[in-house]
């Protein structure tokens, strides 16, 4: 299968791109323009890919990217960051919205003229659902009620492409990830946390700077994240939406002091209130039901195998 990934250069594709590769099929990654493609590769693998330029906020862009003709696109590219999405959430919008409203139009175009048939599946995120109480793992049919602006221009994603699907007949499949690592920066919160624990270390400082211990969270592994996608290509039913979570609730501070002791650093968490969100979801845990009966789909690295590599990820 010839297979497109958008924003193929990000963390996540770090672990799709050597899968896809790996089960055979013809794999085009996009990146920005003037980018050169990321290194994460192996050389083997880098030869086996086709790197293409795409930039979102330009229909023409687009258009040339679908002449490729995919069979399916994984689409990944985005303002993935809330924070950035929060210092300008019309980017957000644009990019994350308008984008993939350009895309989902340029593929079913492709499809009302008899070149092919392809299948989107869109990445969005469990963010989506906003607030809930009382407190429950959520399911795909609750209603959407994001409470940011990386949130909403997800929300926004996933109407535009269901919208393209009832009018052209494109094949579009949501996926809804539960938060996901290792890979990430920073400036998400377990690299975050990790980060701040491996310099305590280092310097023996006793005090660890922390946003808000108290929201509930499911935390992944992206690699089982990587499996549900290519299970949703495979056996996923066009029109729906799939949660990808474990079910498993876990508090931040859990995580701090699961993360604290993977370093082996005896720290107390200090709320700083430059690190707090103004707008954080107290409790995002999901029900994943649809997706394992559906594909088979179930996540197999634990929770503190992720936590190892992210821990592994950084160096002093």
């Amino acid at each position: 299968m010839k297979i497109l990934v958008t924003g193929a250069a990000g963390f996540v594709g770090r672990a799709l791109l050597p899968r896809l590769v790996a089960a055979g099929h013809e794999v085009l990654g996009t990146r920005l323009p003037g980018e050169a493609p990321p290194a994460f590769m192996a050389t083997v693998e880098r030869r086996q890919m086709h790197w293409l330029p795409l930039d979102l906020r330009d229909t023409n862009s687009v258009r040339s990217l679908v002449d490729e003709v995919p069979d399916a696109v994984i689409h990944l590219a985005a303002v993935a960051s809330g924070a950035e999405a929060r210092r300008d959430p019309g980017l957000a919008w644009e990019v994350n919205a308008a984008g993939t409203a350009r895309l989902a139009d340029a593929l079913g175009a492709r499809r009302q003229l008899g070149e092919g048939d392809p299948l989107l599946l869109l990445v969005s995120t469990a963010e989506v659902y906003g607030v809930v109480a009382p407190p429950r793992p959520r399911v795909e049919d609750d209603a959407v009620a994001p409470i940011s602006p990386y949130a909403a221009s997800k929300a926004g994603a996933e109407v535009a492409a269901m919208e393209t699907a009832r009018r052209t007949g494109l094949r579009v499949i949501i996926a809804r990830p539960f938060p996901h690592g290792p890979g990430q920066t920073d400036r998400y919160v377990v690299a975050a946390f990790a980060r701040r624990l491996r310099a305590a270390r280092r310097i023996g400082a006793p005090v660890v700077k922390t946003g808000n211990l108290e929201p509930v969270r499911d935390f992944l592994d992206v690699r089982d994240v990587v499996e549900a996608y290519l299970a949703l290509l495979e056996r996923g039913r066009p029109g729906e939406v799939y949660n990808i979570a474990s079910g498993e609730a876990r508090s931040l501070y859990e995580v701090f002091t699961r993360l604290a002791d993977l370093i082996g650093v005896r720290a107390i968490p200090e709320p700083d209130p430059q690190l707090t969100r103004t707008a954080d979801l107290p409790h995002l845990v999901g029900d994943a039901t649809r997706l394992r009966t559906t594909t088979g789909w179930s996540p197999r690295l634990t929770f503190d195998q992720t936590l190892q590599d992210v821990v592994n990820a950084q160096t002093d």
